[in-house]
């Protein structure tokens, strides 16, 4: 497979719209050479260039991607942090340990970057008070159930909410029950990804507008590019499910593309409809519920559209038709703003596996990958990419080990199967849905 510049689309739609314009980061032009070459300036890849450049303070490390690193997929997520997992389905005790060690590499994640951002001192809208997770028909309060039993097993802080609390800080009716766990982070992901990308170490260079088309795993290894070529003694691949372009994972790991849409700024007398709480998150206890938000600029975010689109973005026409869905999801929930307009529409995609595990390691020969976060990219991902460099620099340590103990993934059949086999993938995560949409 011959790739070109045409195979790493983006568009304008994300938070990063919402933000001042940035200058970014130059092309990789020329013949360059560096010990180390990270592909990805999502929150992995920027975690671990971040590290690399802490450890081998006397080597190049260069960081590539093909878009604008504030739009790629870790800047276009609806900005939680998760400390806490949910793992669907009834509380299964000899799982503790798995649920531990996942929680284990959220934490780490959470905690390298809080750390980051108070060294950096980046305005992320950065707020730690967790996140409330709803239930609005039967299937969802059932798993309500199940989830409080394993908060409770787990002994993680948090407070069940009926729906009548639930109404009185949200100003939504709709929920009839739900959970706030005190663990977690909401934050502005475009911001986010651009205050990592702007504070990296000196000698971490950052070529946005670069896509990798080719890799050569000769010694040294070789990276094609538009404009030139860059050799490396290592290589770390965090391009989520794009690894496939690059012939990593390709019947592993596949992209889902999810959609949603903002409001304009909401008045004061819009925001006092909201009830009690002026910023919070709100998950959903179905596992293809709606994502929403009311974010610290007085904005309401939801997200209620996930679909297989071939690992890209939505084209604008069809991102526009889903907003119709956004609309029902919204008015549902907010009949009381149904007169606030939607401002901006926006999709990304998340990475999935057949069995929702995670990916880390080494690939071959001084090449290494992390990926695979079914949606709770931002603190894993951080956590991964971190473990990520330290075990290709050699180094051991815990959170090492609870990154290597990922499953393995399931294996996904080739095309035109592996389309059909995405789709009802994909369509699964949302069957029964219901009111939770």
């Amino acid at each position: 497979m011959t790739l070109g510049s045409g195979d790493f689309p983006t568009d304008g739609h994300g938070w990063a719209e919402l933000l001042p314009e940035r200058r970014a980061g130059s092309p990789l032009k020329g013949e360059h050479r560096a010990a180390w070459a990270v592909i990805g300036a999502g929150v992995t890849g920027l975690a671990c260039a971040r590290r690399l450049g802490e450890l081998h303070p006397d080597q190049d490390i260069v960081l590539l991607d093909a878009r604008l690193a504030d739009q790629s997929a870790s800047g276009r997520n609806s900005g939680f942090a998760v400390a806490v997992s949910h793992f669907s389905g009834g509380f299964q005790a000899d799982r503790m340990d798995d649920y531990r060690r996942v929680n284990r590499i959220n934490q780490a994640g959470l905690d390298l970057l809080r750390a980051q951002v108070a060294k950096a001192a980046i305005d992320c809208q950065w707020r730690e008070d967790g996140f409330i997770h709803t239930a609005a028909d039967r299937l969802a309060i059932r798993e309500c159930g199940h989830f409080l039993r394993y908060l409770e097993a787990m002994e993680i802080a948090h407070t069940p909410l009926d729906g009548a609390a639930l109404e009185a800080q949200l100003g939504a009716a709709l929920y009839q029950g739900g959970v706030h766990v005190h663990q977690g982070v909401l934050l502005q992901p475009a911001a986010l990804v651009r205050g990592l990308a702007d504070t990296l170490p000196a000698n971490v260079r950052l070529h946005e507008q670069s896509p990798v088309l080719g890799i050569d795993k000769g010694a040294p290894l070789t990276l094609t590019l538009p404009g030139g070529t860059l050799r490396s003694d290592k290589l770390v691949l965090a391009v989520n499910h794009e690894a496939a372009k690059l012939g990593f994972l390709r019947r592993r790991l596949i992209g889902s593309t999810l959609s949603g849409s903002f409001t304009r700024v909401l008045s004061d007398d819009e925001l006092a409809s909201l009830g009690s709480l002026t910023e919070w998150g709100v998950l959903s206890l179905h596992g293809g519920g709606a994502t929403v938000r009311l974010t610290a600029d007085r904005r309401l975010c939801l997200r209620n559209a996930a679909e297989y689109h071939g690992g890209e973005l939505l084209p604008d026409a069809l991102l526009a038709r889903r907003q119709a869905i956004h609309r029902a999801g919204f008015e549902k929930r907010f009949p009381q703003l149904a007169h606030v307009p939607f401002e901006y529409a926006w999709s990304g995609v998340e990475g999935i596996s057949r069995n929702g595990t995670n990916f880390f390691g080494r690939q071959a020969d001084n090449i290494y990958l992390a990926g695979g976060y079914s949606g709770s990219g931002v603190s894993r991902g951080t956590a991964f990419g971190t473990a990520l460099a330290d075990h290709a620099s050699g180094n051991r340590s815990p959170l090492i080990e609870d990154c290597l103990a990922s499953e393995p993934g399931a294996w996904i059949p080739p095309r035109p199967l592996l389309d059909i086999g995405a789709f009802f993938t994909v369509r699964s995560r949302f069957r029964g849905v219901g009111l939770d949409r």
